[in-house]
């Protein structure tokens, strides 16, 4: 079952964008982007809150994610949140079949 998850980074005086650009040049979200089972590794910046960066991350499934967890690139991601002393709120969301009522709505 494909997930995806929310993070929202937040720290102060631009510390959690430093902390993206830090992931991005240091090769960790290239590392994660090619572990098995991720789908989906982006950050965004919020246009009503410079001091938030979003992470969409997305699985194939719980295993996926466990194993990264479990993994040393963590550790590296600890270590960066640390350095830029972040703070997370992390939303989980189940991806979902097809919804044909919503199709209506969406401009491809």
């Amino acid at each position: 079952m494909n997930f995806t998850i929310n993070i929202y980074y937040k720290g102060q005086n631009g510390s959690a964008k430093k902390f993206a650009n830090e992931m991005i040049s240091s090769g960790i979200v290239e590392e994660i982007r090619n572990k098995e089972g991720n789908l989906r590794y982006e950050y965004f910046e919020s246009l009503e809150d410079k001091e938030t960066i979003l992470l969409i991350d997305s699985w194939k499934n719980q295993e996926s994610l466990d194993n990264h967890h479990q993994s040393e690139t963590m550790n590296k991601i600890m270590d960066l949140r640390n350095k830029y002393d972040l703070h997370m709120k992390v939303e989980k969301y189940v991806l979902e079949e097809n919804n044909s009522q919503d199709e209506k709505y969406i401009r491809k």
